[in-house]
């Protein structure tokens, strides 16, 4: 089975998420969310599905094998319920993602037999950037002969008492605070219970169905076996475990999206007793087109950060922070507006628009990861100013592959991501498409609607240059400008260029291909302009006829159940 139909028999599996008459639809999805449980019945979905197995690399007798395979195969479980893929796997791959990336062989084949066995793993995390802890607590890993000796609390960790398995950053001392702690792979079942105690679950606004519990151990011996990669590893470890994690946010919370922007379409086209609907305002419509234009960015941005981790190991550090923290932000806005369209409803907890409801408060939980917003720039600032010296306009523009979404890619390897990239080719994309339209503007036979692309493509590069001569004048090592309010307010203005950069990329690589709407300059234009807007930039004529292109395509892909991103694919 390829990769294209795992993901429709996933979306089969779970039904049509608004029919009444579907036990896994979103009636009983809202009824277990009330009582902060998972569906019961949509887990055994799951269980039947072996969605564990995506999570394992092929080597290990899973089926990963590329990490934009995994945020689609995500979408399907994400836009029906936040609690169910993070609280089943997700944070099974979150938790694992060390082991990939700095276990030995015999603690990969324990880690892959767990999870294909269809038992979970949790994450422990360690006191170092707190950026979503509720309370500063943590474990020690004391060293003694054959191993060493566990202790701590932990009072948040998501599937605490359900998990088989324990990755746990634990202190292990030290005076270098980024040696400090150290990573170990634990199975609870071969450990003495008596060392172990659940502590109570917490209740959450976002996610209510997850369980996020916490954690007492009590001078439990552990094995020297434990200790992945060497003693001092956690922090690097949890760094280069974020870039592969970070590129998975914008699947999820675009998922998310989806259903909240899907269950905003069907309330904006019912008709009321006069006739009329609320896409006779022409607020409504500029919301809808909107939110949907935030979702194609949000998966512009998901594609870069996915497959440069294949294509582009060594630069994709930026594109994976800029992809999870911009797409929460975009969608959490987009959001915001939609709720505005469909009033007094935005507030149902059940019935026919109380999917809206959930998603809002599901998405601030589901874009956090470990980390923070604040955490993704501070892994981005650092990069900018040797990007503005060496990089920005003097890089080569990134392989096309990155920006197609079928195309095979080379082996994964997840441990080859750098901390810090030595070049920035997204960038360089920009000012390549740039070009690319400059010359086509030159050609009589240019199309329709180009010239404005051409005008965003433009000032997209002068913001890109603007950026250069603010950054040439920084040093890398001065950390006291790159941590200052004007530094972050920079690199969230980066962010959004890289975003126009991967939209264009991507249209770019879709002219000439089977989807309509994607090889129609439309949508980029569109999206530009927002983004550009965003940022305060000089914008051409509103392109009215891009939105209302975008506009009928939100609506075609309502009553043909398609879904609301760059794939378009069936839903149930």
């Amino acid at each position: 089975m390829n990769d294209a139909e795992r993901i429709a028999r996933l979306e089969r599996a779970f039904g049509s998420l608004f029919s009444a008459d579907n036990p896994l639809g979103q009636h009983a999805l809202l009824a277990a969310d009330a009582r902060g449980e998972v569906l019961a019945e949509a887990e055994c979905q799951l269980d039947a599905f072996g969605l564990n197995a995506e999570f394992v690399p092929a080597e290990h007798g899973g089926r990963l094998t590329r990490l934009d395979v995994l945020g689609r195969i995500l979408r399907p479980v994400f836009r029906r319920d936040a609690s169910l893929g993070f609280g089943y796997g997700l944070n099974c791959f979150f938790a694992v993602v060390p082991v990939w990336t700095g276990g030995d062989a015999e603690q990969r084949e324990k880690a892959a037999r767990m999870l294909l066995d269809g038992r979970r793993i949790a994450v422990v995390r360690h006191e170092v950037a707190h950026g979503n802890a509720f309370v500063r607590d943590e474990f020690e890993a004391r060293e003694v002969p054959g191993g060493f000796v566990l202790n701590g609390t932990k009072a948040v960790i998501a599937n605490a008492s359900r998990s088989a398995g324990l990755v746990v950053f634990a202190r292990t001392g030290g005076e270098n605070r980024s040696r400090a702690h150290s990573v170990l792979l634990l199975d609870r079942g071969e450990l003495p219970a008596d060392r172990f105690e659940d502590l109570d679950r917490h209740t959450t606004s976002g996610m209510r169905s997850a369980e996020f519990g916490g954690l007492r151990v009590t001078d439990c011996e552990v094995p020297a076996n434990a200790l992945v990669g060497g003693l001092g590893d956690g922090y690097e470890l949890s760094l280069r475990s974020s870039l592969v994690i970070r590129g998975l946010i914008p699947s999820i919370v675009l998922a998310g999206g989806d259903t909240a922007l899907r269950t905003v379409v069907r309330f904006a086209t019912r008709r009321r007793d006069d006739g009329r609907s609320s896409l006779d305002v022409q607020h409504c419509k500029d919301v809808l087109a909107g939110a949907f234009l935030d979702l194609l960015v949000a998966d512009c941005l998901a594609l870069v950060a996915t497959r440069a981790l294949h294509l582009l190991p060594k630069q994709m550090s930026a594109y994976a922070a800029t992809a999870a923290y911009l797409a929460p932000k975009l969608i959490s806005e987009s959001m915001d507006e939609m709720s505005t369209v469909l009033g007094k409803a935005a507030f149902a907890e059940d019935g026919a628009y109380g999917m809206f409801q959930k998603q809002l408060r599901d998405l601030p939980v589901t874009s956090l990861g470990h980390a923070g917003s604040a955490g993704r720039q501070v892994s981005i600032l650092p990069q900018l100013p040797f990007f503005a010296r060496h990089a920005w306009f003097a890089d080569p523009a990134a392989p096309g592959e990155l920006f197609r979404l079928h195309e095979d890619l080379p082996p994964l390897q997840l441990g080859e991501a750098a901390l810090l990239g030595d070049g920035d080719p997204l960038a360089a994309t920009l000012a390549a498409c740039t070009d690319l339209l400059e010359a086509a503007d030159e050609n009589p036979g240019d199309r329709p609607g180009d010239s404005a692309l051409l005008f965003l493509a433009r000032a997209f590069t002068i913001e890109l240059d603007d950026l250069r001569k603010v950054f040439a004048e920084i040093s890398p090592g001065d950390r006291a400008a790159l941590v200052s309010p004007y530094a972050f307010g920079l690199a969230d203005r980066y962010t959004l260029v890289l975003a126009a950069a991967a939209c264009l990329g991507v249209w770019r690589e879709q002219r000439g291909g089977s989807d309509p709407f994607l090889t129609d300059a439309a949508w980029v234009t569109a999206a530009l302009y927002r983004l550009g807007r965003r940022l305060g930039l000089p914008l051409p004529d509103r392109p009215s006829s891009s939105e209302q292109r975008v506009l009928a395509e939100v609506l075609a892909r309502l009553h043909g159940a398609r879904s609301y991103d760059l794939y378009g694919s069936a839903l149930a």
